[in-house]
């Protein structure tokens, strides 16, 4: 019986071991849209695990040796953008970008004059100027001078980009060769957008405005700098009036400055006079010590005066 039942044990595990090798039970590859359900059910998890979570729609774990660990290649990612007057908020994004993964190589795209002022508006800084910005900005591997507004499979392809990294709010497109709208949604279709989050409180529209609500306090301290109103492209008329303005206050600030400089003078003058000729001023005092001085020299002098005899 035992030699039997051994025999059985063997037969069952011969059995399990051709079950485990069988095709049908072999690990089938994600799809996309696995992958992408997988990573919405993630998502939604972090969200409710943490209060601020990462956006990552489209980021998969990865396992050791693939494309962004640290024993693999490098992930290209790729952020573009305008970037004009650089700050602190776009040096945040790209940081966001070059840390997505323990591995990556950061091109950023920075689209020219031409295309811009056409498609965008007037920028402040030119593209040479925005170009050298993002290449003195530490998260940033190479820039790609005259970026597209919309990116082709050809680019895409050229720069061999894994990811494209942007915020998650449809950028429209105003050039027209998105037919979707945003000039991101077919790279999110793809499944090649990485979410970024914008940082609150700052952005190219704000320093402007904030230059233009104090436009006079920047044109009269340009002009105290020895700019001209032909440098900053103010009219003459604006140009004399801040100039009107700027010697009547010097004027108040010399008059100011004359009368804070006598009113210490007279506040001076009248500490001496109390000192000279108060109660205990140094005048009365002297006169007090001189009496006292005169009475005893009488007193000492009557004295004598009277043991000689002649009182």
């Amino acid at each position: 019986m035992a030699r039997k039942r051994r025999a059985a044990e063997m037969n069952n595990a011969d059995e399990a071991e051709d079950d485990h090798h069988s095709p049908a039970a072999e690990e089938t590859k994600p799809t996309a849209e696995d992958l992408n359900e997988v990573n919405d059910n993630s998502s939604v998890s972090s969200q409710e695990s943490t209060a601020e979570p990462q956006p990552e729609p489209y980021r998969k774990k990865l396992k050791e040796g693939e494309p962004g660990t640290l024993t693999g290649r490098p992930l290209r990612l790729y952020a573009d953008g305008i970037f004009d007057l650089f700050h602190f908020g776009h040096a945040k994004a790209l940081q966001q970008c070059k840390n997505a993964y323990p591995n990556t190589y950061l091109l950023v795209g920075c689209c020219s004059d031409e295309i811009t002022h056409k498609l965008k508006g007037r920028t402040v800084m030119t593209d040479k100027e925005r170009y050298e910005s993002l290449r003195h900005c530490r998260w940033v591997d190479e820039v790609v001078e005259d970026a597209p507004w919309v990116l082709s499979d050809d680019f895409l392809e050229k720069h061999d980009i894994d990811y494209v990294c942007h915020d998650a709010l449809p950028y429209s497109d105003t050039s027209g060769e998105a037919s979707e709208g945003d000039v991101y949604a077919r790279i999110k279709a793809m499944g090649k957008f990485l979410e970024t989050r914008r940082t609150d409180g700052i952005s190219t529209s704000d320093l402007i405005i904030r230059i233009i609500a104090e436009y006079d306090t920047f044109i009269r301290r340009n002009l105290q700098r020895g700019y001209s109103g032909k440098d900053m492209n103010v009219p003459f008329i604006k140009e004399k009036s801040i100039k009107f303005d700027m010697a009547v206050d010097k004027v108040r600030n010399d008059v100011d400055g004359f009368v804070h400089k006598w009113m210490n003078k007279a506040d001076e003058m009248q500490h001496n006079f109390l000192e000279l000729f108060s109660k205990e001023g140094r005048l009365r005092t002297s006169f007090r010590k001189r009496r006292k001085i005169i009475k005893e020299r009488l007193s000492e002098r009557m004295s004598e005066m009277a043991r000689e005899g002649l009182c």
